[in-house]
This record gives structure tokens, C-alpha cells and sequence, in this order.
């Protein structure tokens, strides 16, 4: 079981490996190779770092799907960035059951906040919110009621 800091960094890595793949077109495989090179992996997550690199693009129509009814503009219009954090946040919404949401959500928003634009973490964060009431509706309920 690896540690949370393990997972944030996985995270903070994934921001910056999504970003040269949607705006690069880098292979996958490349990208993972050269981020194992450039850093010191010992103290991330690999396992979370590979399954969401790979993940995001196999299930892209169900990521971007997740998300797109909430934006307040077209997805291609979004920066690289929040797009990066919001594909994270979603595949974790739909494929990491074990995480809760508002832990997803919490890592969104630092995301943001280190790595985007000016106020992108309130943006994901409100983004993220409605994804979670959609794709966690017993889960957000039952914390409602706590």
C-alpha cells in the first residue's frame, strides 16, 4: 500500500506527463520511459503514475464525457492544464472507487492551484463538485447526511 505523498506526487508527475501528451501528441510509452529518467521515482506511486497515464487516454470519451457538461466553455478551449487536472480527477471519480471523492476533489484543487492558471483551483473545484454528485451520488449523499 503506498503512502498519500506517494500518491500526490504520482499526481503532480501525471499533471505534467497528461499535458505533453494532449499538447505534444507524445507516445505513452515515451513519456513514461522519460519521466522514470528525469526523476527520482522512489518515493511515487508508480503503479497510480502508470495505470491514470495509460487510463486517461484508453477511456478518453468517458473521461472528457464526465466533465464536459459542466464546463462554462468548449473543452478544447480549456488550458492544457486544468484540462490535465480535470482528466485525473474524473478517471479517479470513475475507476478508483476506493478513493473518496472529496480526496479527489482536494487533490484537484492543489493540483491547480501549483500547476494553473490564476484561480483554475476554483474552477476545478466547482467542475469536480457536479462530477461527483453525477458519478457519486450514493457516495456524496451519504456524506451530506454525516
Amino acid at each position: 500500500m503506498s503512502k498519500p505523498k506517494e500518491k500526490q506526487k504520482a499526481r503532480r508527475l501525471l499533471v505534467q506527463a497528461l499535458y505533453s501528451w494532449d499538447v505534444g501528441g507524445t507516445d505513452l510509452i515515451d513519456i513514461e520511459a522519460q519521466f522514470h529518467v528525469d526523476n527520482d521515482m522512489a518515493k511515487v506511486d508508480t503503479s497510480l503514475f502508470h495505470t491514470i497515464l495509460f487510463g486517461v487516454p484508453k477511456n478518453l470519451a468517458e473521461i472528457d464525457a464526465a466533465y464536459e457538461p459542466y464546463l462554462d466553455r468548449e473543452n478544447k478551449d480549456l488550458d492544457p492544464v486544468s484540462r490535465s487536472v480535470l482528466r485525473i480527477a474524473c478517471y479517479e471519480i470513475l475507476h478508483s472507487i476506493e478513493v473518496p471523492y472529496k480526496v479527489i476533489i482536494n487533490e484537484g484543487v492543489n493540483l491547480a492551484k501549483t500547476y494553473g492558471p490564476t484561480d483554475a483551483f476554483k474552477f476545478i473545484n466547482g467542475v469536480m463538485d457536479k462530477v461527483a454528485i453525477d458519478k457519486r451520488a450514493m457516495e456524496v449523499a451519504a456524506n451530506k447526511r454525516k
